[in-house]
């Protein structure tokens, strides 16, 4: 990459959920598209990917995080430039509409909003999660504040419960949106 050219930062933030087992391969696609990837895990997500863990770190050049970094330590990330949270959880999905930000991931994707930044979400939560009354309020909320839910026909459409299908999860969609919503953001 030339010198001159400041690289862009993606945050991408992953949720344990089957896709999650991707992110090598979404990793190296997103570096394909000119994009300096720091990958941030919910505590879940870090205990499934534990084996892979340090390939990861090595593979983005960036420590994984899944947890706040404690008062006084410094900044191991360079600044955002995009988030993108895919796969995000039922459980993820409602506690960043609701402000409830006690995983590092959601923490930093609630104060992405405040900061102005592109963020892109993909659910993943089978059919039957998705019926509960707050997940559409929820999907709602994050919308209103700007974030680009990818979700239904054109994002992530539920699968039946009890049907794990990651190979299904539209990856190239997600980073298609982020691709777009930071471009958008440097037009404007």
């Amino acid at each position: 990459m030339n010198s001159m050219i400041k690289a862009r930062t993606l945050y991408l933030f992953c949720s344990a959920a089957p896709p999650v087992f991707e992110v090598a391969s979404v990793i190296e696609e997103a570096q394909a598209r000119g994009w300096d990837v720091c990958l941030g895990l919910t505590p879940s997500a870090a205990r499934w990917l534990e084996p892979s863990l340090d390939g990861l770190a090595v593979l983005t050049g960036h420590p994984v995080r899944s947890a706040y970094k404690r008062p006084g330590d410094p900044d191991v990330w360079p600044p955002a430039d995009a988030i993108l949270f895919a796969p995000a959880t039922f459980n993820t999905v409602n506690s960043w509409a609701l402000g409830l930000t006690g995983a590092f991931v959601v923490g930093v994707a609630a104060e992405g909003l405040g900061k102005g930044l592109p963020i892109v979400a993909m659910p993943c939560a089978n059919a039957a999660y998705v019926r509960h009354p707050q997940f559409d309020r929820s999907v709602e909320t994050l919308r209103a504040a700007g974030v680009a839910v990818l979700y239904g026909e054109g994002g992530y459409v539920p699968d039946p419960p009890g049907r794990d299908w990651p190979e299904r999860f539209p990856w190239a969609v997600a980073l298609d949106a982020v691709d777009a919503a930071h471009a958008a953001r440097e037009a404007g």
